[in-house]
């Protein structure tokens, strides 16, 4: 154990990582509040819609549905029972792989998605992309691309156009 102090961030590092933290946290509670009071649905219900919207026969397994969306197995299944009880998700058993389970959007959950695409849209250009001009803009994709290069290159492969459409 060390008898010096600890090595924290330095004042400019901890200012980099709370803007970085702090706005986008802010962004997201927006999101959040215009989703939820105009179409009924929290953000991370919508990321499972909207995912299930743009995949293959509007299905995925749903150990998959956990690593794009970046959450817990336990977590999907809950939120997947949730969205299953209002008719916009239904679980189904692949004909091929019967080790697993799909979610499937329904046509009420495609309508819903649908709805929702046009909200989440309006508010990502109110709060995160009118109040920055086009450098601020191109200086963002260049950070965000370069930290997802270190940290996960795998994210990188849809961000230069067909990710582009998927949140």
């Amino acid at each position: 154990m060390s008898n010096g102090p600890p090595d924290w961030l330095s004042p400019d590092e901890l200012r980099v990582l709370r803007a970085i933290s702090r706005a986008w946290g802010a962004v997201t509670a927006q999101l959040d509040r215009h989703l939820e009071n105009e179409v009924g649905l929290p953000r991370g219900y919508f990321d499972i819609l909207w995912r299930l919207r743009r995949a293959p026969d509007m299905s995925l397994r749903m150990s998959r549905l956990a690593e794009i969306t970046h959450s817990k197995a336990s977590r999907i299944t809950h939120a997947v029972s949730r969205l299953e009880q209002v008719g916009l998700v239904r679980r189904e058993v692949p004909a091929d792989d019967r080790r697993g389970w799909l979610a499937v959007l329904t046509q009420a959950g495609l309508e819903q998605a649908e709805r929702a695409a046009v909200v989440y849209a309006r508010a990502v250009r109110e709060h995160a992309l009118t109040p920055l001009t086009g450098e601020q803009r191109d200086q963002l994709i260049a950070i965000g691309e370069r930290l997802l290069a270190r940290i996960d290159p795998e994210m990188l492969a849809g961000v230069n156009g067909s990710e582009a459409r998927a949140l």
